[in-house]
């Protein structure tokens, strides 16, 4: 089930079997003059329709939206082998309930993707992006509100890099490069514009950035002056796929939370040392902070295997006195069953089920994933 069915510059649609890899889908948007938003870095072997069971977020949801928002319709089946051919092509369909919207971010336990029309945009006319030093959480928060105010609609990604994850992403990820230098308490902000034109728009970004560290809001920083430099940016963000390595970090246990903006450094000040003190668990930090996601590294050295539970106890306990959700862009699976209630109440998983055995009233699609 591989395979671009069809591409309509007018409509900007193009549908695709599920079986299609995420790369090959921007790669043909990109041929048609066009562009496919949703992008995260294992972009080469995820496919389709697993982006679309999981909801996938990535690097610009604060632009374009969740992998929900990229998607006109589908093409569905059911456990009993009914077909939903629901490929609308149409932004406007009002024509009763939306039910494609059932089976996006549902994990494969309601039907199963089969083929998908996916919404395009315009491809941008440039692309402009820089590396931000900023001390202090606070200011980061105030600096993305100034992009949003700034920079509007063109602000594509805005993206938080701690200094712990910062050092291990620069210095002990092999070939790491670190395009600005920084200290204790300071963050590495990858803030990226795609524009229209480049002498219009380019200016605009520069002309911003210039204005915040005249203000003081940025510190240090470097701006991309090529496709190599915005590769590299993009890198130091992309680098915690390394973690695995054993020259790095090794085994470790990888978190995504959504958080309320404001309060991701109070989750940060209190989980870091909890896991530290109680466990002997370092962490680094890292994430879409412009949509309010961030993603934990944890581990304790030397550990076989790893603490998952006592360290997902104090994650995700956090998490629910934050009013977070355990789960922004990676689904509920199987690890975060027992934490499910931490971010939705009994009523809405109990409604859960029953749409659960509404559908598959054997449980023969992914069984017990999401919940028993």
């Amino acid at each position: 089930m591989v395979g671009i069915e069809q591409i309509d510059p007018d409509g900007m649609t193009m549908t695709v079997l599920a079986g299609t890899p995420l790369e090959v889908v921007q790669k043909a948007a990109d041929e048609a003059g066009l562009f496919f938003a949703l992008d995260l870095g294992a972009r080469g072997s995820c496919l389709v329709g697993g982006n679309l069971s999981t909801n996938a977020g990535g690097n610009r949801v604060i632009r374009y939206g969740m992998a929900r928002d990229l998607v006109l319709g589908l093409e569905v089946v059911l456990p009993d082998g009914t077909v939903l051919p629901m490929l609308n092509r149409m932004i406007k369909n009002n024509a009763g309930y939306d039910l494609k919207q059932l089976f996006l971010g549902s994990e494969g336990t309601l039907g199963v993707i089969t083929r998908a029309v996916l919404r395009l945009h315009p491809k941008p006319g440039c692309v402009a992006a820089a590396l931000c030093v900023v001390t202090g959480y606070d200011k980061v928060v105030d600096l993305l509100a100034t992009a949003r105010r700034n920079l509007g609609p063109f602000l594509s990604a805005f993206e938080v890099m701690w200094a712990d994850y910062w050092h291990q992403a620069t210095v002990r990820v092999p070939g790491g490069k670190a395009p600005v230098a920084i200290g204790d308490g300071t963050h590495v902000v990858l803030i990226e514009m795609q524009g229209l034109d480049e002498d219009l728009d380019g200016a605009r970004f520069d002309a911003w950035l210039q204005q915040q560290f005249e203000v003081g809001a940025i510190e240090d920083g470097a701006v991309a002056r090529s496709l190599s430099d915005l590769s590299d940016f993009w890198g130091t963000r992309d680098a915690a796929a390394e973690f695995a390595n054993p020259q790095v970090i090794g085994p470790h246990i990888s978190f995504d939370i959504g958080l309320p903006i404001r309060r991701i450094e109070e989750f940060v000040t209190r989980s870091k040392p909890a896991l530290l003190d109680r466990l002997g668990c370092h962490s680094v930090h890292y994430g879409h902070v412009g949509d309010g996601n961030i993603h934990i590294v944890a581990w304790v050295p030397g550990a076989a295997p790893q603490p998952l539970p006592t360290v997902s106890e104090i994650v995700y306990g956090i998490v629910r006195d934050l009013g977070g959700t355990v789960s922004a862009e990676h689904g509920i699976g199987l690890l975060k069953k027992p934490y499910l209630n931490h971010t939705r109440d009994e009523a809405q998983v109990d409604l859960m089920r029953r749409l659960k055995r509404c559908l598959d009233p054997h449980g023969i699609l992914n069984p017990t994933k999401i919940f028993d």
